[in-house]
């Protein structure tokens, strides 16, 4: 995953969406205790700034130093790069010993995971019995019909790597070998009521889309996924749909969340 993201982590870091305050105080309020969280695969830790100000610390890990590199630097978030994939003696020493973390958090990246080695990690790592793990993805921005029509040609491009179909899946096809948590019936995937939202203006919007792994790959092979064609379509239809600065634009977002037994 590291090195889909390592050319665009400047465009990952503007063009990402924020995740809203919402998601986080409702994953936290299944968690009893608020000491520690481990956020994996924090990219450039959009979601550890938000958990930072509800729990103590967090350890917020990552496999790209270049993404680390646009991490927000707060005294109680402690970033850590790792390797690919994490010996449980690099997990020990770098995350926590053994049943030492109330809530692991998942933020649009678990369809990279290795997910029976890192199902192991989670398992051992969490408190017993009611450590918590919260996985999330949001799937394709919605604009206005217009320019999502426009989108989806965009977006149907032979360049994602098959782990995206979980994401657009919204998770419900993703292993998830956890318990539900205060009573739930399920551990999801759950739509969240609050979905993300953000004002972007055309660039904006660009930016998101060049943010992608699939515009990444596509540019290594030579290919511009965002060809002058497609852009003067994009451009028609922001100026066409009433407004040509800002748009509000609305990413659905599912959460998968469990916990382990004794």
């Amino acid at each position: 995953m590291a090195n889909l993201f390592i050319n665009q982590a400047k465009q990952y870091a503007e063009g990402r969406p924020n995740y809203p305050p919402e998601l986080f105080h409702s994953i936290a309020s299944k968690t009893p205790e608020h000491h520690l969280v481990w956020d994996v695969g924090t990219g450039n830790g959009q979601a550890a700034r938000s958990l930072g100000e509800i729990y103590k610390n967090v350890i917020a890990t990552d496999t790209s130093p270049t993404q680390l590199e646009f991490a927000a630097k707060l005294p109680n978030i402690r970033y850590q790069q790792t390797s690919p994939v994490m010996s449980m003696a690099e997990l020990e020493e770098k995350v926590g010993p053994e049943s030492s973390v109330d809530l692991v958090t998942i933020a649009q990246a678990m369809h990279w995971f290795d997910l029976p080695v890192f199902y192991k990690q989670v398992k051992w790592v969490l408190k017993k019995p009611h450590g918590v793990i919260a996985a999330w993805c949001y799937t394709t921005p919605e604009v206005s019909d217009s320019i999502d029509k426009i989108f989806q040609k965009y977006y149907q491009n032979p360049y994602w790597d098959p782990q995206r179909k979980l994401v657009d899946d919204k998770y419900a096809s993703i292993d998830f070998p956890f318990e539900p948590v205060n009573g739930a019936e399920s551990t999801g995937p759950f739509e969240f009521e609050f979905a993300i939202e953000r004002l972007m203006d055309l660039e904006d919007y660009f930016t998101y889309l060049r943010s992608w792994s699939a515009y990444e790959k596509a540019k290594q092979k030579g290919v511009e996924l965002l060809s002058d064609d497609v852009v003067e379509d994009f451009k028609r239809a922001w100026s066409e749909d009433g407004n040509n600065g800002q748009k509000l634009v609305k990413y659905p977002v599912y959460l998968r969340i469990g916990k382990v037994g004794l």
